[in-house]
């Protein structure tokens, strides 16, 4: 090859190169005032816990490792993992990456993943109420719930504690869920009357809204089944 194509060649892979890191820089997603590098090589946003590390890669990100959940533990080591029921299979975990995942804004730092529970290889030991054998086994079968989940149970026992009946892990929706009847005299058993309704606000305020004496816990006096602000014989009311 000739020195002319040699140097031609040169020229149009640097001028390849230039658009290419005008383009991504462009589409960054690093803050303005972000180093040269950063701005070219940032994946994603950050999480709004995390914007005060904005364009700072080495606060998480070791070189040639990535990030190591020592790092990560620098900030998160006083956070209350062992004693809070719903978060204590954390202080099992080996790697906090393995269900964290940043650069994905809000979505991944926080995202749920119950089948991650199940990979021996992410745990020291198997998490109370988990199955030993998970490999055939989905989530709502292998997992206990109520393992996690009892403190905040809505249902206030009256379900029991097999959740997988009724709930998948990926969403509590229920699919095709039916509210009982409209004339169901038995709302207090599921639903509790917000704080206000224990005040002097509900007999100043809400029972004269509402046109009834009725007590707290009669809650169909007031309230139809679609939506609580939607309150019988006067319609939309939202005063909470």
């Amino acid at each position: 090859m000739s020195w002319q194509r040699l140097s031609y060649a040169v020229f149009i892979a640097a001028l390849l190169v230039m658009v290419a890191a005008v383009a991504i820089r462009m589409r960054s997603d690093a803050p303005r005032d972000a180093g040269l590098v950063a701005q070219l090589v940032s994946p994603g946003p950050l999480s709004s816990a995390h914007q005060s590390f904005a364009g700072q890669c080495t606060a998480c990100h070791t070189p040639g490792k990535g990030v190591e959940t020592r790092t990560c533990l620098t900030c998160h080591a006083g956070t209350n993992f062992g004693t809070k029921q719903s978060t204590q299979f954390h202080a099992k975990a080996t790697q906090c990456t393995s269900c964290h995942v940043e650069h994905e804004g809000e979505r991944g730092i926080i995202r749920m993943d119950h089948a991650a529970l199940l990979d021996m290889a992410k745990w020291r030991q198997p998490l109370a109420g988990m199955s030993t054998n998970t490999r055939s086994l989905t989530p709502e079968t292998a997992l206990n719930c109520a393992s996690c989940h009892a403190f905040r149970d809505p249902h206030q026992g009256l379900f029991g504690t097999d959740c997988a009946s009724c709930h998948k892990t990926d969403s509590w929706k229920i699919a095709n869920y039916r509210h009982p009847s409209v004339n169901s005299t038995q709302c207090a058993e599921c639903h509790k009357a917000p704080p206000s309704h224990f005040m002097e606000h509900f007999s100043m305020v809400s029972q004269r809204a509402a046109g009834s004496k009725a007590r707290v816990d009669q809650c169909y006096a007031c309230h139809a089944t679609d939506s609580f602000n939607n309150i019988r014989k006067r319609g939309w009311y939202d005063h909470h």
